[in-house]
């Protein structure tokens, strides 16, 4: 589960992710990760943190709590940091979809 600071993802959003078993090991060196993002409106969206020559998080269609509608969006992960127990996720901008059909 990954607690996110406002009702949707923007350049500069942070997401904690809690629960980790090794929340260090993981800010040193980020893993492919499946997660639940929770919105500050309570609402809530599966995610997939993938790594690699770029970290990216991919969060996929849902509506905020006021009724908008989100489509599925991939952001750059601009920051991994250790918070006591937790990992700290900034977003950075927001990455084209590849094509349908493109293995990810």
């Amino acid at each position: 589960m990954a607690l996110c600071s406002h009702t949707h993802l923007f350049p500069g959003a942070r997401c904690r992710l809690q629960g980790l078993p090794r929340p260090k090991a993981f800010a040193t060196a980020p893993e492919p990760l499946d997660l639940y993002l929770r919105f500050s409106d309570g609402t809530a969206a599966a995610a997939e943190l993938r790594t690699g020559t770029a970290t990216t998080l991919t969060v996929a269609a849902h509506t905020t709590a006021a009724g908008t509608p989100l489509e599925e969006s991939t952001w750059s992960v601009k920051g991994v940091a250790l918070h006591q127990d937790e990992v700290e996720l900034t977003v950075g901008a927001r990455t084209p979809l590849p094509p349908p059909g493109t293995p990810g």
